[in-house]
């Protein structure tokens, strides 16, 4: 199951970015009786240096070898970010972790250390996240600006459940659609990573039945293990806040993601912060 899974997560992957992939970019013509946006597979595989039945065994998850030099081909073939050609390779040649984690589950402990950057971050809302996009650290600043994660039950502080299920999430961001392409690009690089723990599949065939928005911006979402992004907050309380989004790494043995919101250096996003942490918390 593990193995058909990772198959049809390779397809799915193939498909979009073929999809995604204009024939003038490559140098092909247009044409007037394409059925569908993007390359053909044909082009890809010529594009690719490779046989077009060989390419269509491989969007279609067939079981079949590969090597890292015709991936790589396969890769710039389709203009794969970085990030996008390690998802590529995590799922076409298994070289994700997730065996290593397909252990017992245990409960995440944040390091002293990180728990001391988190409380000196005072103007920058922080949240960690786990490699499931589970909510287990946040800061002052972050309570304030989205909830107070600690009146909700562990198994709702999902960061991806609560974009979806959460109104505040909604009315918060401006261009919501934005905010949550970029855990996504997240979430999906992880899915790459740890393909075999059924908990991704399980948590986004839930999402799907939940929310019919998910399915098609999940269909739709890029790979990045790191989005830099500028956004734009309509807070209930303190109005409009412009943010920068850096994601960053925790190094260790735990899997950890550190995404700290820096108040845009060209706004009064800073001041309005330390006078919205001067109130009561948003319920």
């Amino acid at each position: 199951m593990a193995n058909q899974t990772r198959l049809q997560a390779l397809s799915d992957f193939l498909k979009a970015r073929r999809a995604a992939i204009s024939p003038s970019s490559v140098g092909l013509p247009e044409g007037t009786r394409r059925r569908t946006p993007g390359l053909r597979r044909e082009e890809v595989a010529q594009l690719a240096g490779v046989s077009s039945t060989w390419y269509t065994w491989l969007e279609q998850g067939r079981d079949i070898k590969v090597s890292s030099s015709v991936l790589d081909c396969i890769a710039a073939a389709l203009k794969l970010t970085p990030d996008e050609r390690k998802y590529l390779f995590a799922l076409a040649l298994e070289t994700g972790t997730g065996n290593v984690l397909l252990q017992q589950e245990q409960s995440t402990v944040i390091s002293p250390s990180l728990q001391k950057i988190l409380q000196e971050l005072k103007t920058c809302p922080t949240i960690i996240s786990d490699r499931r996009c589970g909510i287990v650290g946040w800061n002052e600043a972050a309570a304030h600006v989205f909830l107070d994660f600690s009146k909700l039950p562990i198994e709702e502080r999902n960061m991806i459940r609560l974009l979806f299920v959460r109104k505040e999430f909604r009315r918060l961001a401006v261009n919501w659609e934005h905010f949550v392409s970029g855990y996504l690009s997240i979430f999906r690089a992880y899915y790459g990573q740890y393909v075999e723990d059924r908990w991704y599949d399980e948590f986004i065939e839930e999402l799907k039945g939940l929310h019919p928005v998910f399915n098609e911006m999940w269909e739709q979402s890029r790979v990045s293990s790191a989005p830099d992004v500028l956004l734009e907050f309509r807070h209930a309380k303190a109005g409009k806040m412009l943010f920068h989004l850096t994601s960053l790494q925790v190094q260790g043995s735990t899997d950890l993601r550190c995404s700290i919101y820096t108040p845009a250096a060209d706004s009064n996003t800073e001041i309005k912060l330390k006078q919205l942490m001067e109130q009561p918390r948003l319920k």
